[in-house]
């Protein structure tokens, strides 16, 4: 079952998408997508790190999801992907064509997933003014299509905001 958490900055999505893996049966992983790059998100990734319960694995990836998702998938369980937003950063060094190349591959993954309960973390990027920047607009577009894309094909999708979650499928 793959279910899809979308929230603004520091709305409490992540907290509500570790409740829905945790809520689940295990064995649980969570594939952190950030990479730290300065000392304020640094200090973050350790505050989630401290605050999160030691039985849950962490698999760190830079571009390749589909590859962790592959190898998670015969396990069971559950997987929370936290998130798709810094994944799509992560990928933006990428040229287009492989940037499109691995997000279709991912989408097809999402596909034919037979593991567990797949709670994928992103934000959404339609709440905030637009950007005067045409790179920063390019990509809330490609992380919107994705999260639209992602959302059809969830069993369920959840808004979170100011730490309340409110199903929307």
């Amino acid at each position: 079952m793959i279910e899809l958490v979308l929230g603004g900055n520091k709305s409490g999505k992540s907290d509500f998408g570790l409740e829905l893996l945790t809520s689940g049966p295990g064995p649980w992983t969570l594939v952190a997508t950030g990479k730290s790059r300065d000392m304020a998100f640094r200090e973050q990734i350790r505050a989630h790190r401290r605050d999160r319960d030691s039985v849950i694995a962490v698999r760190e990836v830079d571009t390749d999801l589909t590859g962790a998702l592959r190898e998670l998938s015969p396990r069971g369980g559950g997987v929370l992907v936290d998130s798709l937003d810094f994944w799509m950063f992560s990928l933006a060094a990428l040229g287009p064509a492989a940037r499109r190349d691995m997000q279709e591959e991912f989408l097809a993954e999402l596909a034919v997933w037979r593991g567990g309960r797949l709670v994928l973390v992103s934000t959404e990027m339609g709440l905030g003014p637009l950007a005067y920047d045409g790179t920063v607009r390019a990509f809330a577009r490609d992380l919107g299509q994705l999260n639209r894309e992602i959302a059809r094909a969830s069993a369920s999708v959840y808004l979170v905001v100011a730490g309340l979650a409110q199903k929307l499928k």
